[in-house]
């Protein structure tokens, strides 16, 4: 057999020399072909979240979510946590859900809040699903007014009267005249009126001690809608000093009973029902975090987040739709329909009417319940926000007894399949936006390290670096490389890098990352981490 003396194929080549000539003539051979384009890089704690299903509400409550969102052009997550919130304000104190069937029933308090950037329209829609609530409010105060002004009225006769007495008292030397003024004392405190108020739904600004007031005022139950942060503030006990005061809101979320008893003001509550609709800025998500109680009191975790992605700058301002005034009228109607027998008599509370699951809602909720169980444990899926996650089939069974009875009306005896089947396919979709809020709470902590990894090598500029590099550069915060590698993989999952492999002869390949060329690039929107 003869050798070829001069190669004329691979295989020639291959045997005159070794495989690495093969690889150098056909990178030589291979035409220049453009690496594939970086996609949008993500920076840690700004987790890409997915819309929320805009077939979750139906009737009145779907058309109102939708036309509103259709006319202010904001994301489907923004109307419809508020209409949650309208239906919490609604109906809690007065319907419970016991998915079990027992004793352990959840009330349908529920926290929601929406991070937004300025400039969203977020009190455009907020306003939109209040009107007929404000309404509502300013209806019963012009019905109370005569009532309240003629109840002041005698109250305040009475305590000038009774003032007037007790001076009286303090002069009489004689037992006989003494034991009759105190009779008079005593029959104009009986015959005093009890003070009218009109009734609430709901309130926007409150200390935490005028909230335990308004509980024990409108039959245990209150609401907070609003579009500012000013109630974080409160309870982070910025106008009290630095003092905290989270135990009516933690109460009021869990029905438990509420007791103050201090000098000049007494208040029992035995079922207190509080709801939340906050629709903040994102920073204020960075603010809200600073204080630790928070997290470790579980306030932090009873809230459903969404996070949608901004409209600013996809608008067409050319585009204007109003909401149907018959979508109005019938959302008006809904609302008025669940606030028949809202109102009760001075002094009492409403009967709670408790709602079971059908045998196909309770294996819905169940199943869900064991794949939350599955993976929020330690190197679970969902460890990192556990805390939010341990409170999240409550949650569900909450949602679902809501849109049940936003379906059916007062007259709803079971919670059905259907409802519990939207809900839980809204937690799927909360469970992400719950991983990017506490992502802009920077109670991540591999967010939080991916967020320094990448302050490094935008400081730097390095446009790629390895992985031994940064552990040296920041052996401060990652004294472990399994450590670093989180933040590096969260990184890489966000398309920020990507990890290569560098072959080294006879020595391990070296671990190197590229970095976006989006996150060096001045002009680009995802360079800048301020």
């Amino acid at each position: 057999m003869s050798v070829l003396a001069v190669p004329t194929d691979f295989n020639d080549l291959a045997y005159f020399e070794d495989l690495e000539a093969v690889a150098n003539a056909v990178n030589q051979a291979a035409p220049a072909i453009d690496p594939p384009a970086w996609p949008e890089p993500m920076i840690p704690g700004t987790l890409r979240t997915p819309d929320f299903p805009e077939d979750i509400l139906r009737g009145c409550w779907g058309d109102m979510a939708r036309g509103v969102s259709a006319s202010t052009q904001t994301p489907p997550a923004l109307a419809i946590m508020c209409t949650l919130g309208v239906l919490a304000t609604l109906l809690q104190r007065r319907f419970e859900v016991a998915p079990f069937g027992d004793d352990y029933t959840e009330p349908l308090a529920i926290w929601v809040v929406s991070a937004s950037p300025s400039g969203t329209r977020k009190t455009a829609v907020l306003n939109s699903f209040m009107t007929p609530i404000v309404r509502w409010e300013k209806l019963q105060y012009d019905r109370y007014r005569v009532l309240i002004a003629r109840a002041n009225a005698a109250r305040s006769t009475a305590k000038k009267r009774i003032e007037a007495l007790n001076q009286q008292a303090a002069k009489c030397k004689d037992a006989a005249e003494l034991k009759a003024i105190r009779v008079d004392i005593e029959c104009e405190e009986m015959g005093m009126p009890e003070e009218v108020r009109a009734p609430r739904l709901f309130t926007g600004d409150t200390t935490a001690e005028r909230l335990q007031a308004m509980l024990f005022e409108n039959a245990e139950r209150m609401a907070v809608h609003s579009d500012e942060p000013g109630i974080f503030r409160i309870m982070a006990g910025s106008y009290s000093s630095g003092s905290q005061n989270l135990d009516v809101f933690l109460q009021g979320h869990a029905g438990s009973a509420l007791r103050i008893d201090r000098a000049g003001r007494m208040a029992h509550v035995d079922k207190p029902a509080l709801s939340f609709n906050l629709m903040i800025q994102p920073g204020m998500m960075t603010e809200v975090a600073g204080s630790k109680g928070f997290r470790d009191s579980g306030l932090l975790a009873r809230f459903m987040y969404a996070v949608p992605a901004s409209n600013v700058g996809k608008r067409d301002v050319r585009k204007h739709s109003r909401i149907e005034p018959s979508v109005r009228d019938a959302y008006e109607q809904g609302v008025l329909s669940l606030l028949e027998g809202w109102l009760c008599e001075p002094g009492t509370t409403p009967t709670i009417k408790v709602l079971p699951l059908d045998r196909p809602a309770f294996e819905l909720w169940i199943e869900f319940a064991q794949y939350i169980e599955n993976n929020h444990g330690d190197d679970g899926v969902f460890e990192s926000i556990r805390d939010w996650t341990s409170k999240l089939a409550g949650a569900v069974a909450r949602i679902a007894a809501l849109l049940e009875l936003s379906d059916v009306g007062l007259g709803a005896q079971t919670v059905t399949a259907d409802a519990m089947g939207r809900a839980v396919r809204l937690a799927h979709v909360l469970i992400p936006h719950a991983q990017a809020a506490f992502g802009l709470l920077g109670t991540d902590s591999t967010d939080s390290d991916a967020l320094a990894v990448l302050k490094w090598v935008q400081t730097n500029g390095y446009e790629e670096f390895t992985r031994r590099d940064c552990q040296k550069a920041m052996e401060g915060r990652f004294r472990s490389v399994d450590k670093l590698k989180l933040a590096l993989d969260r990184l890489d999952a966000m398309d920020c890098i990507q990890e290569h492999k560098r072959h080294n002869k006879g020595a391990r390949p070296t671990i190197y990352y590229r970095v976006n060329p989006k996150l060096l690039d001045p002009l680009s929107t995802t360079s800048s981490l301020s």
